[in-house]
């Protein structure tokens, strides 16, 4: 549970919308006051924003399933207040820089932010059980935006990555830009509870030899798929797309690998039921071209940079700083 300050600088966008896919708060949450846990250039940081945000990891540690043991709460604690410290930096250091950001900029990223909920009272529930007002989250929003629009007009703008680098890097990392064998395929299914007797299993079974038995007098698989097949592929003809190895159940991924293109596999059961497969084109294993990626590996590189530097520019802020910690 590690926290940097580059994260916090140049992806602080989307840490605000991650912070509300949680619903509830956790269970035990303590009581705090307006405390200082720090103090930044004059600028007091409450006890109360800090075991906010210490509250909001610690309860992804647990939907992950992790524990925190004592020694990785207090590096835990350090790096909250340490976040906490930075972005205030970097608003301040904003602020001085005159980036505005327009109320527009902030409703739109609240509408991503509400897209992540069901229905509006999902919402408001989850504002309530984490005691935030939307106001609260606009001003985060706003704040987060600034200090984007402070690390991209500071760092950003300038960082250049040439096609000559991306390309060495290509050119050194084979193994980074290999596509997989993959095989494009549509399926029938007929479902088989895991709790299923003999008898349903049998029924099942049935169902799907009849369906069999269609295929073999030439009826049309995805017209079949369509009106047989119990999987949510079935209003696409039971088409799958492409997929590679590790994407399917192993019965399933083992026929349909072996298969060639346009031919119907036999019945393969798997945990789901039982299945009739068809495969329709398979793709060999490749290294994608370099002229494919060089835009995504360009944007990737360039964000290496940033981050690299933004590191460097939130360390020299620091050191003209006023920074008080009574945590």
């Amino acid at each position: 549970m590690k926290f940097t300050k580059v994260n916090w600088a140049v992806m602080i966008v989307i840490i605000l919308s991650l912070v509300f896919i949680s619903i509830s708060a956790p269970a035990e949450e303590k009581k705090v006051s307006d405390e200082k846990v720090a103090v930044v250039n004059g600028v007091t940081i409450t006890q109360v924003a800090f075991q906010k945000e210490l509250n909001f990891h610690l309860q992804r540690a647990t939907q992950q399933g992790m524990q925190v043991s004592e020694t990785e709460m207090a590096k835990l604690k350090e790096d909250v207040l340490e976040s906490l410290i930075e972005r205030e930096i970097l608003y301040q250091e904003s602020q001085k820089t005159g980036i505005k950001i327009e109320a527009k900029a902030v409703d739109e990223q609240l509408s991503v932010i509400k897209q992540r909920f069901p229905t509006e009272k999902d919402y408001q529930n989850a504002l309530e059980q984490m005691n935030f007002s939307e106001e609260d989250v606009k001003m985060q929003i706003e704040r987060g935006l600034a200090i984007k629009g402070l690390i991209d007009q500071q760092i950003g703008q300038k960082i250049i990555v040439t096609d000559e680098e991306s390309k060495a890097y290509y050119d050194g990392n084979p193994q980074l830009f290999k596509q997989p064998e993959q095989v494009k395929a549509s399926h029938i299914l007929i479902k088989v509870e895991s709790n299923a007797d003999e008898k349903q299993k049998g029924e099942a079974r049935q169902k799907i030899i009849d369906v069999q038995a269609k295929l073999e007098n030439g009826e049309d698989f995805a017209a079949l798929a369509k009106e047989y097949s119990e999987g949510p592929s079935s209003d696409r003809g039971g088409d799958l797309g492409y997929f590679r190895r590790g994407q399917m159940v192993k019965p399933f991924e083992d026929a349909a690998f072996t298969m060639k293109p346009n031919e119907v596999s036999g019945i393969v059961e798997t945990r789901f039921g039982y299945h009739l497969i068809k495969v329709y084109d398979k793709k060999p294993e490749t290294v994608l071209a370099y002229a494919e990626v060089k835009d995504k590996l360009n944007a990737r590189m360039k964000q290496q940079k940033t981050e690299q530097e933004a590191g460097k520019y939130i360390d020299e802020l620091k050191k003209d700083a006023k920074i008080e910690k009574f945590l």
